[in-house]
């Protein structure tokens, strides 16, 4: 797929898969936004919560979700964004990024975007709506 405008309301756009997540992500997102939750990097404290051991910001994998449009900056951007969080995002796990175009309105187009673990469970869900130039 050569741009967006030729994408076809139920078709999607490139899947992207990250790297499965670290420590030092977890620990330059903190210093990047500033939410130094010590859940993010620290498994005493994130077992101290009641968590299995630490998980990334909720924040950290909707920001990623922005890498699907990436290769259409040309294009247009980011309009709004609404996303449910589902599931927590642990070390290791390896989340991949989903968009697939639900719906055309003038020069919006509106997808449904998803972020799933290595078991195929959803962490996030929700829609991304751009804006085309």
């Amino acid at each position: 797929m050569s741009t967006l405008t030729e994408l076809n309301i139920g078709e999607s756009v490139k899947e992207i898969q990250l790297e499965p997540v670290s420590r030092m992500d977890l620990i330059k997102y903190s210093g990047a936004s500033g939410d130094f939750n010590p859940i993010h990097t620290i498994d005493d404290e994130a077992k101290k919560a009641g968590l299995p051991g630490i998980i990334a910001h909720g924040m950290w994998t909707m920001g990623n979700l922005a890498k699907l449009f990436t290769e259409y900056y040309e294009e247009g951007f980011i309009k709004d964004y609404s996303i449910r969080f589902k599931g927590m995002v642990f070390l290791n796990d390896v989340v991949t990024l989903k968009a697939t175009l639900k719906e055309k309105q003038d020069d919006n187009l509106r997808f449904t975007v998803q972020a799933v673990n290595q078991q195929g469970n959803d962490v996030l869900k929700g829609e991304v709506v751009y804006h085309q130039y």
